[in-house]
Formats: C-alpha cells, sequence, structure tokens
C-alpha cells in the first residue's frame, strides 16, 4: 500500500496528470493514456520507457478496479 499523502503527489510523467492506484494489481494508471506503471517493493516506477500500453479490456477492468 502506498501513502496517501505521495499518491496526492505523484502524476504521470508524460501528461502531468493524475494517476490511479489500482492496489489489487500493484500500480498506478493513466487512464488518458492508456499507460500503466508498475510499483516494485512499494516503490512507484514512474518512468516514460517503462510504463506499458493498456488495451480495451484492462482499461475497463482497470478503472472498474478503481
Amino acid at each position: 500500500m502506498l501513502d496517501s499523502a505521495l499518491l496526492d503527489i505523484l502524476v504521470c510523467p508524460a501528461d502531468r496528470g493524475s494517476l490511479l492506484y489500482v492496489e489489487s494489481e500493484a500500480l498506478l494508471y493513466n487512464p488518458r493514456l492508456r499507460r500503466a506503471y508498475r510499483i516494485d517493493d512499494g516503490i512507484p516506477v514512474l518512468l516514460v520507457d517503462e510504463a506499458r500500453d493498456v488495451d480495451d479490456e484492462e482499461h475497463a477492468k482497470l478503472c472498474a478496479a478503481h
């Protein structure tokens, strides 16, 4: 689980927008760009080159989980 104060200040490195924390998947998600950023051992990996694209089905799942 990520600290709520940390979640309040984290933004997507690509568009500077807010991110959704999906605890069950251990990731931060940008629904606007459909990009997922992993969390390794409680540390968000907010590198554009490390993010992965999300398809329509996973997008719906991640938005519903939030």
